[in-house]
């Protein structure tokens, strides 16, 4: 059984084909980083249009890599939400006119599932149960995962996202868009001990997440060192916000893993590449005795496959999108 995956949620196109039997056997992505770089950020409307010019070519592309015709494929998955409405719709109207012209199931997919599952197409991949970290430019949850579909939300960011912080105090700091994968390359040059940010929500209970005062504090330091803002200052205040970030991800995920007693953790989505949060995951698994999973570099941001693979499990499980074309920006991981 081989399924097209289209995800379309946001600032990247990703094509994949997934067979159940090969494993991933096609992966296309385009990244609309330097359409959005002159703006600071993602532009709606910009992202819309590029998604229409490059979905059927990355289409063509993945077959033409697996060396399949359109009746070799067997089901269309795509990105249904949650994401940039005018994204979702490209992703959606393209994969469901597809599925129906080829005369295939369609499957709807929920993003956040995607990058849950991402660490399924690895060799080692976890069995369940597990914790799963969930930290991307929009989200940052921790999930109670018993098995495919079954979701418990325990803790979500209550403002800013992981994500979000990363890129607004990266834009802070001067750095180009999107700026989170730079600010974490000044930060290895950084002094740890010369500013301390907090670790916000770790002084009481629950496993809520809000990151907008720390991002508040990185920007009044800067303020404060404007006159002296060298490049080493910015490095040392950047390797304390990743710093006071990454702590507050891993309190809050050793309390998740305490208060259900599981000993698996699963990180995905952008920020599970960051080097010393990897770093400290692993750490805090390897004294627990347990063991934590990411999915490989390329499949941390938003990719086809983890879409492509999500929608052979839905469509195993005989859960089809109809005829509607239907799309939810904001979509709950707990409606699944």
């Amino acid at each position: 059984m081989k399924i097209l995956g289209i995800e379309t949620s946001c600032d990247e196109t990703g094509v994949a084909i997934y067979d159940d039997k090969q494993g991933l056997i096609a992966n296309q992505l385009y990244s609309q980083i330097k359409l959005h770089a002159d703006y600071g950020g993602v532009v709606p409307e910009l992202a819309s249009r590029d998604h229409i010019r490059k979905t059927v070519p990355l289409i063509e592309a993945a077959l033409t890599q697996a060396n399949l015709k359109a009746s070799d494929i067997d089901g269309v998955a795509y990105t249904a939400g949650p994401g940039l409405i005018g994204a979702l719709m490209v992703g959606a109207s393209i994969g469901r006119s597809l599925a129906y012209a080829w005369g295939v199931p369609a499957v709807a997919v929920h993003h956040m599932e995607g990058h849950l599952l991402a660490p399924m197409l690895e060799d080692n991949p976890p069995a369940f149960p597990f914790i799963a970290l969930l930290v991307s430019g929009g989200h940052t949850q921790l999930i109670k995962v018993t098995g495919i579909g079954e979701y418990a939300l325990l803790g979500e960011s209550i403002d800013d996202a992981a994500g979000e912080a990363f890129d607004k105090t990266a834009k802070l700091l001067g750095l180009d868009y999107p700026g989170g994968a730079k600010l974490s390359k000044l930060a290895e040059r950084g002094n740890v001990k010369r500013f301390h940010f907090p670790r916000p929500m770790t002084d009481r209970p629950g496993l809520d997440f809000s990151f907008s005062g720390l991002k508040t504090a990185a920007a009044n330091t800067i303020n404060q060192q404007k006159q002296d803002l060298d490049e080493q200052t910015k490095a040392d205040i950047a390797r304390a916000f990743e710093d006071a970030l990454v702590d507050t991800l891993l309190i809050k995920s050793r309390r998740a893993l305490d208060q259900t007693g599981f000993n698996r953790l699963v990180i995905a989505g952008g920020v599970s590449a960051n080097k010393t949060l990897r770093g400290k995951l692993t750490q805090l698994m390897a004294e627990r005795k347990g063991q934590v999973y990411y999915p490989r570099l390329e499949f941390c941001t938003d990719n086809g496959a983890m879409i492509a693979y999500a929608g052979m499990i839905h469509l195993k499980a005989s859960q089809f999108a109809d005829l509607a074309i239907e799309v939810k920006p904001r979509w709950p991981l707990s409606e699944l």
